[in-house]
């Protein structure tokens, strides 16, 4: 049997995070056509990350607006030791526990009586899929959080296991084991 030594091409995700991580590393010198790419290119990941780990849908446009200020603002240590997307989604969850941790903090209040069906009146509900995505995010409601986080982190914001790891602070294969296990509970919901 013969094989041929091919190159490995990197994966369409590697290519993206390098181009990333590059515009990261020029913003840290004032590149603000580079800070501006930056910014575009991790703006969705950051926003669908946080809306998965927030309760408060209200406070997801606000927290990617905190991670990013943190991250500008932190900009000039980053060294390129992992990719720009990693580093900036570990701020986005810090950004969600410190939140969290503030809330906590103090009291919650509300002009209506029942405030959870404001919300809900004020969601559009005629849009395409609404009803499909209201579901998924209650079957990811029930997961618990260490599953679910790693579950966006792979499968909705589409990082590679490594990343996922060092975004929740674990090993890989505590990743890859949350992932599956999310998966089978996902399934055993939908059944």
């Amino acid at each position: 049997m013969i094989t041929s030594v091919l190159p490995a091409r990197p994966a369409p995700h590697e290519k993206r995070d390098e181009s990333i991580t590059a515009w990261a590393l020029a913003a840290r010198s004032g590149d603000a056509v580079a800070v501006d790419a930056f910014v575009r290119a991790l703006h969705r990941d950051v926003l669908r990350y946080v809306a998965h780990l927030c309760a408060d849908p209200q406070a997801v446009d606000d927290l990617a607006q905190d991670t990013f200020l943190r991250a500008l603002g932190s900009l000039h240590r980053f060294e390129g030791r992992c990719s720009a997307r990693s580093w900036l989604l570990s701020i986005a969850r810090r950004a969600v526990v410190d939140s969290h941790r503030r809330a906590a903090a103090r009291p919650r209040s509300a002009d209506v009586p029942d405030w959870q069906l404001a919300v809900e009146r004020a969601q559009p509900s005629g849009l395409p899929g609404f009803d499909d995505g209201v579901a998924l995010l209650d079957l990811l409601a029930a997961l618990p959080a260490e599953r679910r986080e790693a579950f966006v982190l792979t499968q909705l914001v589409g990082l590679p296991y490594a990343e996922a790891a060092e975004v929740s602070d674990c090993p890989v294969g505590t990743v890859r084991s949350r992932v599956a296990r999310a998966r089978e509970a996902l399934q055993g919901q939908l059944a």
